[in-house]
């Protein structure tokens, strides 16, 4: 082997290091986020709030889902080497573009989590920035040597038909969970979950710790200085009336405490009473049926539940509530129109988008435990709840 060999040896070792590092992470970021396209969606709601680009919101979904898709899809294509200049302008191009939104929500405090593998693993905006700039760094390098990366196979016809079932598969991941649910639930709402557990704050767990900075002022000299409510203190500054303290103290949190996985839930009524410990700590089975939005909740859907919710009040005296965002005027409407059975009370969208991604969506609780939950798509029978839940009441 002679010197050049060698030479254009040695960058292929780290080129297929690259390859492989950038194409599997895409393709299992791509595939935690097509698991939940329409939690990636409403993340994305988030920048088009910040970027003022709202008119999108009604197509988060289709451009999750493609996002997720395109992930995947040059995944495989790098990992294949298919159409490797094609593939690393594609790689280059999504990453600078992700690392600007991670930079911009860092910097700015916009977005708190980037949503980069969905629930499953949340980073904070400048993790999620160190990350894409890694991978830029890989994916650069990738991209100035795109001409030494050869195809993984010689047949040209078998390169093209793994792309396309690699096509097939990457779009349709995302379009089965998001007309079903995710195959893998990482919500703290998840079935086998209790909501209760999931809310307290166990004894002696850790608070959030503060600390409290003045700005204080010589009446004298004029000098000023700041200085930490323990400082203050230790110092015994307080005690020297040349100093005083000037404009509001700042109050900045410097160690999180302990957060319940549930921190948002509140369920009321119209008059805004308070009843979230009734209806999901109900030693008995009831049925929550989720609609954040009754305006684009599937009307088939809502009214499949609604025959679930008849039979078993009326069998089993199961308690059937709806819980949305909506106005009470406009709930109530919709309750009217569609001969709803079901009690309604109101809750936050944020939570409600968190119980099922669905909308709506159907949960059977149990002394505060998710025992199971529906997309409208893949509501059971009232015969398949019965036999499997409801009997076991007599």
């Amino acid at each position: 082997m002679n010197a050049s060999t060698k030479m254009n040896t040695r960058p292929q070792y780290l080129l297929w290091f690259c390859r492989l590092f950038v194409g599997l992470l895409f393709i299992f970021s791509g595939l935690i986020k097509a698991n939940d396209p329409l939690g990636f969606g409403y993340k994305l709601q988030e920048y088009f709030e910040v970027f003022h680009t709202t008119f999108l919101n009604d197509y988060a979904a289709a451009i999750s889902i493609t996002i997720c898709a395109a992930e995947i899809i040059l995944g495989i294509a790098l990992l294949l080497g298919y159409r490797a200049k094609q593939v690393s302008w594609g790689l280059l191009l999504l990453i600078l573009f992700f690392t600007f939104l991670t930079f911009w929500s860092a910097a700015f405090d916009v977005v708190k989590s980037c949503g980069c593998f969905g629930d499953a693993i949340p980073l904070t905006p400048w993790q999620s920035f160190l990350k894409d700039i890694v991978l830029l760094v890989l994916i650069a390098f990738i991209f100035a040597k795109r001409e030494y990366i050869r195809p993984l196979f010689l047949s040209a016809g078998l390169m093209n038909a793994l792309m396309v079932i690699g096509v097939i598969f990457s779009f349709g991941v995302g379009i089965y969970t998001y007309n079903y649910l995710p195959f893998v639930d990482f919500l703290p709402y998840k079935v086998g979950s209790n909501l209760p557990e999931n809310m307290r704050i166990p004894p002696g767990a850790p608070k959030d710790e503060y600390v409290i900075t003045y700005t204080l002022k010589n009446k004298k000299s004029g000098e000023s200085q700041k200085m930490t409510d323990k400082e203050y203190l230790k110092t015994e500054i307080w005690k020297d009336a040349n100093w005083e303290i000037v404009g509001n103290p700042e109050n900045k949190l410097v160690k999180k405490g302990y957060e319940p996985k549930i921190r948002d839930l509140i369920i009321a009524d119209s008059q805004g009473t308070d009843y979230t410990s009734e209806i999901i700590e109900n030693p008995y089975y009831n049925l929550v049926v989720v609609a954040y939005n009754l305006d684009n909740a599937n009307v088939n859907g809502m009214g499949n539940i609604n025959a679930i919710a008849v039979n078993a009040a009326e069998h089993y005296n199961v308690r059937t509530v709806l819980l949305t965002s909506n106005t009470t005027e406009s709930a109530e409407a919709y309750r009217k129109k569609h001969k709803l059975s079901m009690e309604i009370f109101n809750a936050d969208a944020v939570p409600l988008k968190s119980m099922v991604r669905a909308n709506p969506g159907l949960l059977l609780l149990k002394n505060g435990t998710v025992v199971n939950k529906w997309h409208f798509h893949t509501l059971p029978s009232y015969g398949e709840l019965e036999s499997k839940y409801l009997r076991q009441l007599k």
